[in-house]
C-alpha cells in the first residue's frame, strides 16, 4: 500500500514549484513505491481544492485530507509521510 499525496499548484507559481521539488526530493528517499503523488491544477480542480479547504497554493493533501495549508519544510513532510505508512504496515 502507499500513500496519496497531492500538491495543489497554480501555474507561474514559484513556491509551487518548490513544494513540487520538495515532494519529489521526499519520495526519492522514501521509494517511489511508497508514494503516489499528483500535481493538482487548482485553477482546473477549483472545487476540488475548495472541497478540501484549501484557500491559496501551494498546499498538501495527504489520502484526501488538507494537511499542510502552506508549504512545509521537507523534515516536517517527510515525517507525515512516513507516519502514515507506518499507519499502514
Amino acid at each position: 500500500m502507499s500513500v496519496k499525496v497531492e500538491v495543489f499548484s497554480s501555474p507561474g507559481c514559484s513556491k509551487c514549484s518548490q513544494a513540487k521539488e520538495i515532494l519529489k526530493t521526499v519520495i526519492e528517499e522514501l521509494g517511489k513505491d511508497q508514494v503516489t503523488w499528483r500535481d493538482v491544477n487548482i485553477v482546473d480542480e477549483m472545487d476540488y481544492a475548495v472541497e478540501l479547504g484549501i484557500l491559496s497554493p501551494p498546499a498538501i493533501a495527504i489520502d484526501g485530507e488538507l494537511v499542510f495549508p502552506v508549504l512545509p519544510k521537507p523534515g516536517r513532510l517527510r515525517a507525515e509521510i512516513i507516519e502514515r505508512l507506518e499507519k499502514l504496515r
